[in-house]
């Protein structure tokens, strides 16, 4: 089979599962495969494909048509323009998050040495953003799982930065020091719609999802504990889902300690972060 062939069929199938954008999962996927880039199958299309990298090729079209993230076999994510290895065990970093990031470089970089914190860390794709782009910054990050911080820290290896990494749950682990910013996308998914998410989104760790009954539990444990871990006038900035803006600014109002909240949205136009400062 020719390159153009094998698109055109691996397209199909995925096509026939209702698997979103299956031309460029497709086209992704083979680029993986033969280790080209995409102008190299726009060129050399009717070039024939090696019997063995068909095999490959269509074993993993089935792995897509059955649900798996093209990231889970690739092993790679582009975030922040840095490419995070990723698999089953973090969250796969989207690019809506990219906008809590910049905003906490932002404000960084306001900072002499800035101390920050990431709550809930995955591929530590925040702190290690972070990281990069404010290196004078003392950067920890913190998961309860002990997969995804051997991730994070594969990631910053990989690209090179110094994050300090801690298994706690939340702050459970953590001395009763000081930052200038905490940073978290914590799970916010309500547990019951984590059944109707995609088939690919329901094959990541739930622990990375599930932010219990309402999703909110997490924006209220944080936001109560934080207080102790905090400097004054230092900031607290979490994602949320695009429908939970006035319920996260609610549980954080019932904090005497927070002042000067206020959000921005993402590049699609919903609700994306929350950003309070402490008084």
């Amino acid at each position: 089979m020719t390159i153009k062939e094998t698109l055109t069929k691996g397209m199909i199938i995925l096509k026939g599962s209702n698997i979103e954008s299956p031309k460029l999962k497709a086209r992704l996927l083979l680029q993986y495969i033969l280790k080209k880039p995409r102008q190299y199958l726009i060129v050399y299309d009717n070039k024939e494909i090696e019997k063995k990298e068909q095999w490959e090729y269509f074993v993993n079209i089935e792995k897509l048509a059955n649900g798996v993230p093209l990231q889970h076999i690739t092993h790679s994510q582009e975030f922040m323009k840095m490419d995070f290895y990723v698999d089953e065990n973090v969250l796969i970093p989207r690019p809506d998050t990219e906008i809590l990031v910049e905003e906490v470089i932002k404000i960084a970089k306001t900072m002499q040495k800035p101390k920050i914190l990431d709550l809930c860390t995955g591929s530590g794709a925040i702190a290690i953003s972070i990281a990069k782009n404010v290196p004078e910054a003392e950067v920890h990050a913190i998961d309860i799982s002990s997969k995804a911080l051997e991730i994070a820290k594969k990631n910053a290896k990989n690209l090179g930065v110094k994050v300090k990494f801690t298994k706690s749950n939340l702050f459970e682990k953590l001395n009763k020091t000081k930052f200038d910013i905490i940073v978290s996308n914590p799970p916010y998914i309500k547990r019951d719609d984590i059944n109707y998410l995609s088939e690919d989104v329901k094959k990541e760790p739930e622990l990375a999802l599930n932010g219990g009954i309402d999703g909110l539990d997490f924006y209220r444990k944080i936001t109560k504990q934080a207080i102790d871990y905090l400097k004054f006038e230092s900031y607290l900035c979490f994602e949320i889902g695009y429908d939970q803006k006035d319920d996260v600014i609610e549980i954080i109002n019932q904090q005497e300690n927070y002042s000067k909240t206020y959000s921005k949205k993402d590049l699609g136009g919903n609700d994306r972060i929350i950003v309070t400062q402490v008084n």
